[in-house]
């Protein structure tokens, strides 16, 4: 059965602690440097405690006791035996994964100067911009409006209306991987401070709730995308404080509430104002 790298660092992980060995609980990464070199050494016969946690290197010297004791336990053979099995298809995958990401490298290199753009979107790195370029073409010429590219990657609001009463607004299925990119995109972008996107998202979770506003989010991102590798240019940053900008009076009410909510009594002075 084939096995994530993280399913392997998991099993060996919990193989270490059947054998009473926490090197876990010391080092963060224990297919690091210093964690490797403690496996290779433990799988080589390796057993006293202070030569194992004198492999440490850099920063992690500085718990050599601590690796000391958690390095204290019953590793046995057969443990060792199955860290062997274990980190060899670890090395396996991580080879694998190596050549996959350097082809990847070379059908992107064309695709340079879009990845560059796409990347100063809020939200959007390296691996998000290529998933879109890949399911895209980088070419914006085959999606007539940036609402047609939206409809195609699913992140358009279905209206179906009868007698003017709106029936359903589910989102349209589109583009699965196209999708999924921009649903890591929008979750990125709203933890990112100070952005137009993320005030988008805290102005409509009041109101829609969040799986909606993530939703309207995602086809921010992607109008952005249309329009920008349809002029060749970078994302423009309208930044966080742009609604309270553009309809003041209403950021004002919308702050008074919620200062009575909690119960203080307002009385606004606007600056400029004062005798």
């Amino acid at each position: 059965m084939t096995r994530t790298r993280g399913q392997i660092v998991q099993r060996v992980e919990k193989m270490l602690e059947d054998s009473g060995i926490k090197l876990a609980a010391v080092a963060s990464d224990i297919m690091g440097v210093s964690g490797r070199a403690m496996l290779e050494a433990l799988i080589a016969g390796e057993r006293d405690p202070q030569a194992l946690a004198e492999l440490a290197r850099r920063k992690l010297r500085i718990k050599i006791p601590e690796l000391t004791e958690a390095l204290t336990g019953r590793f046995r053979e057969h443990h060792g035996f199955l860290a062997r099995l274990h980190l060899d298809q670890y090395d396996q995958l991580t080879e694998v994964i190596q050549q996959l990401n350097e082809r990847i490298e070379a059908a992107m290199a064309p695709f340079r100067p879009v990845l560059e753009l796409l990347d100063t979107i809020p939200g959007i790195n390296r691996a998000v911009a290529e998933v879109i370029v890949a399911e895209t073409g980088g070419d914006m010429s085959r999606f007539a409006s940036d609402k047609h590219l939206a409809s195609w990657a699913g992140v358009c609001p279905g209206h179906h209306s009868s007698a003017g009463r709106s029936k359903s607004t589910k989102v349209r299925p589109g583009n699965p991987h196209l999708k999924g990119a921009l649903g890591i995109a929008a979750l990125g972008a709203v933890r990112t401070k100070d952005t137009y996107l993320q005030a988008r998202y805290k102005r409509l979770t009041a109101r829609r709730g969040m799986m909606k506003a993530l939703v309207a989010v995602e086809h921010s991102i992607v109008t952005a995308i249309w329009h920008m590798l349809t002029d060749n240019k970078p994302y423009y940053e309208l930044g966080g404080t742009y609604f309270a900008q553009r309809d003041p009076e209403r950021a004002a009410r919308r702050a008074v509430t919620q200062l009575n909510q909690l119960g203080y009594r307002v009385t606004l002075d606007p600056l400029g104002t004062a005798a």
